[in-house]
């Protein structure tokens, strides 16, 4: 595996667990959610931004996820993102979620690029496809 393409850092809250102090499962998904926002800030892609000027907006379409350890309460993670494939209309991105050298899960996250109004697949502007080729 290379080395990931962006890094975000998440604590995790006694609201991300369950009683037990071990993150609930769909917890996680957010936690990718925010790193893909922030991956593509850190690229200079505002999502409103998109959904205004270029009247798209990226939507999940698929996840496969492998839950390989737990996280808990005041774990220090890193959500780990690269970018896999570049379509027309989608993207495929590879994330992990480390805690230390530890990984915890990992997924393979397809994202389409859809018309605001329509919610039907839109081709990704250029502009934005420069900015994943650099």
């Amino acid at each position: 595996m290379s080395e990931p393409g962006f890094i975000w850092p998440v604590r995790v809250y006694w609201e991300d667990t369950d009683a037990g102090g071990v993150v609930y499962y769909a917890n996680y998904l957010k936690f990718l959610e925010r790193a893909r926002t922030e991956w593509l800030r850190a690229l200079g892609i505002e999502q409103m931004e998109l959904a205004e000027r270029d009247g798209v907006l990226f939507v999940v379409r698929r996840v496969t996820a492998d839950y390989l350890r737990p996280a808990r309460f005041d774990d220090t993670l890193a959500v780990c993102c690269w970018l896999r494939e570049v379509g027309r209309a989608s993207l495929v991105m590879e994330q992990t979620i480390m805690r230390g050298e530890e990984t915890l899960l990992t997924t393979l996250v397809k994202a389409a690029c859809v018309g605001v109004e329509s919610f039907r697949p839109a081709k990704i502007p250029d502009t934005i496809l420069e900015r994943f080729a650099s």
